[in-house]
């Protein structure tokens, strides 16, 4: 179950409902799975289904004699019809689903006598670590959802979604976050990836004509590492509300934004990435949560195309901080302040 779990995480970085399943044939693990029906566009492809596909083609037989499944959340109809036909041994499912479960909350499909096999069936295991899963994904949707939904201030812009439409290697689901004490309502925008209990999470930040996007070739081989990666857009960049006055971006201001964002996620041991070349962006003032923080600039080749580097500023009204960046003013309070 611990292997399903491990699944069911990477199913929710991926914006997936975080479900995972594991079958075995005698005791070896055979075949894993996680939900897809949303990068797959394929309303079966449940983490059961995937699994139970993979191991037949391991197996070379639909029949799956002597297997087990072990899933963190209870089958639905679907899923459970699929294992009774697929003549699995037992199945072991985590927490149990009040809404839509077929093995004894909605229905029990394995009790049915009537059917030609009977499959052994047990819930509860890792049920707490499983339904937390759940509820902590729900719990950021929501969030998302309210974020996504919050109106923009009347001194500030945001770029439409429709900007950022045809970029390529940038299939993360984004994170909206607007309540955080220094941003005053507007709405920043993030990318959080990879297990929240990883041993690092590396802090990407861009530069001061850049965004979230210059680091898509890096995210990937961070998160196949193993590592957690936040990637924000500072307000006035990339997806994050743009005001229309200069004055506001101030570096202090921008600071206290992401350091607020840490505190509010909880960041352990961060490694920041910083793409700044020129060193405009100075290293977060922080305490414990950088203990092992090491600065890192963006490859050469990581830097943003024509199309990505325009896509967030339609128009002279969502420039106002590639403006004030590029001040002589904003440049000699950085080189002066001793960060």
């Amino acid at each position: 179950m611990q292997l399903a779990l491990a699944q069911a995480t990477l199913a929710g970085a991926a914006g997936e409902i975080p479900v995972g399943a594991v079958l075995l044939k005698n005791g070896v693990v055979i075949a894993v799975g996680r939900n897809a029906p949303i990068a797959e566009h394929d309303p079966t492809a449940h983490a059961e289904i995937v699994a139970l596909r993979a191991a037949a083609l391991v197996l070379g037989n639909y029949r799956l004699d002597d297997c087990e499944l072990f899933v963190t959340l209870e089958p639905c109809v679907m899923c459970a019809g699929a294992m009774l036909n697929a003549r699995l041994q037992r199945v072991v499912f985590g927490a149990f689903d009040p809404k839509t479960g077929a093995a004894g909350s909605v229905l029990d499909v394995f009790k049915n006598t009537r059917l030609n096999h009977q499959t052994h069936v047990q819930g509860g295991l890792l049920a707490v670590e499983s339904a937390t899963l759940l509820q902590n994904f729900f719990k950021q949707k929501r969030a998302q959802h309210r974020a996504v939904s919050s109106p923009v201030r009347e001194d500030a812009v945001r770029t439409p979604d429709a900007r950022f439409s045809n970029l390529s290697d940038y299939p993360w689901p984004p994170h909206y976050i607007s309540h955080l004490p220094s941003l005053q309502g507007l709405r920043l925008h993030y990318l959080d990836l990879g297990p929240i209990d990883a041993p690092h999470t590396y802090l990407c930040l861009h530069d001061a004509a850049s965004w979230s996007y210059a680091f898509r070739q890096m995210i990937p081989e961070l998160l196949a590492a193993g590592h957690r990666v936040l990637a924000p857009d500072l307000i006035g960049f990339g997806k994050s509300d743009k005001p229309k006055k200069e004055s506001l971006h101030t570096l202090d201001w921008h600071q206290q934004i992401v350091s607020e964002l840490v505190e509010h996620l909880d960041l352990k041991n961060v490694v920041l990435v910083r793409q700044d070349l020129n060193n405009l962006f100075p290293s977060i003032r922080d305490s414990e949560r950088y203990r092992d923080r090491r600065v890192m600039p963006v490859a050469p080749e990581h830097v943003l195309t024509s199309i990505a580097d325009e896509a967030p500023f339609p128009d002279q009204g969502h420039r106002a901080a590639l403006r004030a960046f590029a001040s002589p003013g904003l440049r000699n309070k950085r080189s002066g302040d001793g960060s």
